[in-house]
């Protein structure tokens, strides 16, 4: 029998295994993303990264603005987008301290490869990180079986989260 542990390892392991392998652009069985988020600590900030198929996000982001959004748009129109993109993160990704204080989230670009798309967010974290509430729910107002995996290094140590429509919000434990 499986530990939860090692179900959670190889169901992480298949799913990055397919969001990460380059492959044209095709309809897919499944709903996930990836966020990996990484303690810097000489700039003391947790950087974030959310892979997260184009296709999907396309999906989401024109349901929060109530037209089509197509993110291979022309050049240049990132200016008009980044907006979009920002304000729909920060209605599905946030996190608070063990003390219940929200932590600013800064959007910083995005990118596309393949068909994913890549944001960049930052978090600034100067005291020790002990855990705290974290909100992962990208694409769960769209897709019954989203999946968002979070994979936490801070100082050495790694911890991978799985967040789902019914449990949208973790307490993280990093002790």
């Amino acid at each position: 029998m499986l530990t939860l542990n090692k179900r959670l390892t190889i169901l992480t392991l298949l799913v990055a295994g397919c969001l990460m392998g380059s492959r044209p652009l095709t309809l897919h069985d499944f709903h996930a993303s990836v966020t990996q988020m990484q303690y810097n600590p000489k700039e003391r900030v947790f950087e974030i990264s959310i892979r997260i198929f184009t296709d999907d996000f396309e999906k989401g982001l024109s349901a929060a603005v109530g037209s089509r959004v197509n993110l291979n748009g022309s050049p240049g129109s990132d200016n008009k987008i980044d907006p979009v993109i920002e304000k729909y993160v920060h209605a599905h990704f946030a996190y608070s301290s063990p003390q219940k204080q929200p932590k600013p989230i800064k959007y910083v670009g995005h990118e596309t490869e393949a068909d994913a798309h890549w944001l960049y967010l930052e978090m600034p974290y100067a005291e020790p990180f002990r855990g705290g509430l974290l909100k992962q729910n990208v694409l769960m107002e769209l897709f019954d079986d989203q999946v968002n995996m979070v994979n936490i290094q801070y100082q050495g140590q790694k911890k991978t989260f799985v967040f789902r429509k019914n449990q949208p919000i973790q307490d993280l434990s990093f002790d």
